[in-house]
């Protein structure tokens, strides 16, 4: 059952053919090493001429872990957390570059405190992690900025997805809902990447995306999400530099490379949109008129003629000018005698009919 709100009209535009760069374990908090896989992964951006976002992972670490535990390095959430902070102003460095380069700046905001610096920071889009899905202290301020929203839905009960895009569209705040499996990396048989089906059908109002951790394939699943009808998309990044091990779900430049062109060419297979009938081009058009039928007489007709059934016969090939099975219809005038066999032209009429020029350039042009 799709989810009907009374809400006014949300733009959409910004998470269309929209690319989402996370990147993985914030750069391991060096500076240094996050503008490295922002440049390099701009090059690829840029030579297949997508839309891209870089995306950081902002967390107050003095309030986000409790006290207690700050210096557990057994707990490896705890631990990871720690060793990649970074300061607002190293972010403000990263955004900044991110905007030199031409690509959106946004990050995903684990608490309150991250939200405020997603404001600081002038950040274009704030993405809601499958874990905080119904977090609702996060969602609240997160809504108080107004941003629009990308939520991964991992994990994510129906009640928790139906109410996450209520409350967003009540505020009249664009969100996109994107199909997510958490499991870091996954493998091909868990994509389930028939949830986007589910979610375009339930939530029609709403962008619809993909967010992939598999880590065997760079083509299929995106051939598969974008004609299934997800519209933006979202792997985590990396480099192979400094001797740093990239984790299995991570996508390297090349890799990068190879998911950009797919997405090309699923676009370009797909073509129109599904909302609307496709507008044939002309060298199909022109290769189907090549098998249409043409109108030809059965026997000699004199001037005045009125055109019946059984005046005539449908035969290939069409010729220019000619009448096809598709514009016959009974009791056309003859302007002129015709002899048997004779194809029936549309200057053979005299009938208002076929001094239509619209149809007079269709038919003139077509056929042998």
């Amino acid at each position: 059952m799709a989810i009907t709100l009374a809400h006014p009209q949300i733009n959409r535009d910004l998470f269309e053919d929209l690319f989402v760069l996370e990147l993985a374990n914030n750069h391991w908090g060096n500076v240094k090493r996050g503008i490295e896989i922002i440049r390099q992964f701009n090059r690829v951006v840029r030579y297949n001429n997508v839309r891209a976002a870089i995306k950081f992972q902002l967390r107050d670490v003095e309030t986000f872990i409790h006290k207690d535990f700050s210096s557990r390095a057994d707990i490896r959430y705890i631990k990871k957390t720690v060793d990649t902070r970074l300061r607002p102003q190293d972010f403000a460095t990263l955004v900044n570059y991110t905007r030199d380069k031409a690509m959106i700046p946004m990050a995903t905001a684990f608490d309150e405190r991250s939200v405020d610096l997603c404001v600081d920071l002038c950040l274009d889009i704030i993405k809601l992690a499958s874990s905080d899905i119904n977090d609702w202290f996060l969602l609240e301020k997160i809504a108080q900025t107004k941003k629009p929203v990308i939520a991964s839905t991992g994990g994510s009960s129906l009640k928790d997805t139906d109410d996450l895009v209520a409350f967003f569209a009540n505020r009249n705040i664009p969100l996109a809902v994107n199909h997510c499996v958490s499991l870091y990396p996954t493998e091909d048989h868990e994509l389930d990447m028939n949830q986007i089906d589910f979610l375009r059908s339930r939530y029609p109002k709403n962008t619809i995306g993909f967010s992939s951790h598999e880590y065997g394939d760079w083509t299929a699943s995106m051939l598969i999400a974008y004609a299934k009808g997800a519209r933006t998309f979202e792997r985590h990044i990396d480099i192979e530099a400094d001797g740093i091990p990239v984790s299995p779900y991570c996508s390297l430049p090349h890799q990068a490379d190879i998911w950009f062109k797919a997405f090309k060419k699923a676009k370009q297979m797909c073509g129109t949109p599904g909302i609307q009938k496709r507008i044939p081009p002309a060298r199909e058009i022109e290769y189907l008129d090549a098998l249409v039928r043409g109108i030809y007489l059965r026997h000699d007709l004199p001037e005045g003629h009125v055109v019946q059934h059984n005046d005539i016969y449908l035969a290939i090939p069409l010729q220019k000018g000619q009448l096809s099975c598709r514009e016959w219809f009974a009791d056309l005038r003859l302007a002129r005698p015709l002899k048997r066999h004779d194809p029936l032209k549309l200057d053979d009429l005299a009938d208002p009919y076929s001094h239509s020029p619209d149809l007079l350039e269709v038919i003139r042009k077509r056929g042998l």
